[in-house]
């Protein structure tokens, strides 16, 4: 790129692409979801504005599974680095899960996130064995530990002196209530998240109800179906047997 003037000047990033179009309060940003290579160059043909990879279809369509944390860093960050830079111009959103770890993972999944070239990430608070935010009885870490992976992930942007956005995510509506989830993102925005999230919205009158009470901070809101009959040909079925074969709790009462 180049001024008028005639001096080369570098490209805005995807990242400061992104900020200037939420920078309008008026504006809703339309974020196709993404999960390969071929998806995402449908997105891009058609002309959106800006991409999502979601991680529930990485899985299905990297790993040939339900969306049950079974795709880790390596799995999420090498996806997120191929679609990014089909057109790196086109800021992409991508799921971080829960970060993969403790404070020290997310600032690692940060830094290779930035790397990988997405304009923003969001993180959930829910617990390490997570499962897709469309499925029943999620597991929420208290507040203080979903709050220290949104700081890992400041500080971690800072030190590479990164503008990427962090989306602060919460699953606490379906088990916990709206006024639990209003609180989380409340918090995780003065923690240094960029945008919040609240899974889960079922409705027209509550994406304004949570719209209204953090204006003008921005929302995402992931809108559509369910994917319980992509995981059950994924083997969620299978899946859940494994676990409770195991003796593993995180299914007692479904998914």
């Amino acid at each position: 790129m180049s001024s008028p003037d005639g001096i080369a000047t570098a490209p805005i990033s995807a990242a400061t692409k992104l900020r200037k179009m939420l920078e309008d309060p008026s504006k809703t940003i339309v974020c196709p979801g993404v999960y390969d290579g071929f998806s995402a160059r449908i997105a891009l043909e058609v002309g959106f504005d800006a991409l999502y990879m979601t991680g529930a279809g990485t899985t299905a369509s990297l790993l040939g599974h339900a969306d049950l944390g079974i795709a880790n860093l390596t799995d999420m960050s090498t996806h997120a680095t191929m679609i990014a830079n089909l057109s790196p111009s086109v800021p992409l959103i991508a799921d971080m899960d829960t970060g993969y770890g403790g404070p020290i993972n997310v600032a690692r999944a940060t830094t290779a996130y930035i790397r990988a070239g997405v304009a923003a990430f969001h993180l959930e608070d829910q617990v390490q064995s997570k499962r897709c935010g469309h499925l029943a009885n999620k597991q929420l870490v208290e507040l203080p530990e979903f709050l220290s992976r949104i700081k890992a992930a400041d500080a971690a942007r800072k030190r590479a002196g990164s503008d990427v956005l962090i989306i602060a995510r919460t699953d606490a509506l379906q088990g916990f209530g709206y006024d639990e989830s209003l609180r989380r993102l409340l918090a995780a925005r003065d923690a240094g998240a960029d945008v919040g999230f609240l899974e889960g919205v079922t409705s027209v009158a509550l994406c304004r109800r949570i719209i209204a009470d953090v204006a003008p901070w921005p929302m995402l809101l992931n809108m559509g179906f369910t994917p319980r009959r992509l995981f059950e040909v994924c083997g969620l079925e299978e899946s859940m047997g494994i676990d409770r074969e195991a003796g593993g709790k995180g299914f007692e009462k479904g998914a």
